[in-house]
């Protein structure tokens, strides 16, 4: 990071991760992270984020120092997500709920949220529930990953604020896993980006070289800096991902206030809002987020009318 990039003005104004790391008070927080710190071009502290064993000690220090998480590791070959990234996008999620509860962020346990494809490292539920107290479902169809989720749920006493189920139709997103009768705040989802492995292998290539990686040796053929098949890609990819979760959401349409997703490519816009009118869905917002260089947006629906918002919490 350049000297002059002293605050990042992309992230969310409650975003925690806006000024630059303070690794000796992310050291102070995890000890594991200090041998990952060095200095970098610009004479800075820093980790090689190619390093994916440094990038999981710094989310531990950041996880550790900002959330109250004592305990947290994912499996070698699982996505290891960025914090500051995922803690915009419960940021995101905190204001749209505001806006149809007459601008009061509603916190606390009685506020639920959905988090479709929760993997094995649960980050949103993590943060979502110590920044507002929200108590989350995360729903996941790798059942290895939910086991780790488990474990790291259960090792910071939070099976009050989080449970975890496996969706066991791997056609399904919504189905099999809202109960009847049960109502969620919101539904969250960072989808598979890549339509295919070549595709996600590509992807990986990419990041190596903006990282001035060469493309030889073992490092290049992780795929995503880590990350199983489900969570980097799925047949079509995310175009298809979200069309099937939008079809799905209509089935549900009274037992959520706002369906919500990650968007990556500007380019599944123009398909995912046809597919949302072609739902009636009553009212779409498209929220731009950033982060660093990568542009991105949350997409989020609803099938509620202005009245049926404003009387949701009451």
């Amino acid at each position: 990071m350049a000297k002059s990039d002293t605050i990042k003005t992309g992230l969310h104004p409650r975003n925690k991760h806006r000024g630059r790391y303070d690794f000796d008070q992310l050291i102070h927080a995890n000890a594991a992270l200090a041998p990952f710190v060095k200095l970098n071009e610009y004479g800075d502290a820093s980790i090689d984020f190619s390093n994916a064993q440094a990038v999981k000690a710094l989310n531990l220090a950041l996880l550790k120092h900002f959330y109250a998480i004592a305990t947290w590791d994912i499996p070698k070959q699982y996505l290891c997500p960025p914090i500051p990234g995922r803690a915009d996008y419960l940021h995101y999620l905190a204001d749209l709920l505001s806006s149809t509860n007459a601008g009061v962020m509603p916190q606390g346990e009685f506020v639920r949220g959905l988090d479709i494809g929760v993997g094995a490292n649960t980050i949103y539920p993590l943060i979502g529930s110590h920044e507002y107290g929200w108590y989350f479902v995360g729903a996941d169809i790798d059942a290895n990953a939910l086991k780790n989720a488990q474990h790291i749920v259960d090792a910071n006493m939070l099976s009050n604020m989080i449970e975890l189920r496996l969706q066991t139709s791997p056609n399904s997103i919504f189905k099999g896993v809202i109960k009847q009768g049960e109502t969620f705040d919101f539904t969250m989802c960072n989808p598979p980006f890549h339509a295919s492995l070549a595709d996600a292998q590509a992807g990986t290539q990419r990041k190596w070289r903006g990282l001035g990686k060469s493309k030889k040796g073992t490092q290049s053929t992780a795929l995503n800096f880590g990350g199983q098949t489900t969570e980097l890609y799925c047949e079509g990819g995310e175009e298809a991902f979200v069309t099937g979760m939008v079809n799905e959401s209509k089935q549900f349409a009274t037992q959520c206030l706002w369906f919500s997703t990650l968007i990556s490519k500007a380019a599944n816009l123009p398909s995912v809002y046809r597919a949302l009118r072609n739902v009636n869905a009553l009212e779409v917002k498209t929220i731009a987020m950033a982060q660093g260089q990568k542009q991105s947006r949350i997409v989020a629906w609803t099938f509620l009318n202005v009245k049926q918002q404003r009387a949701w919490y009451s």
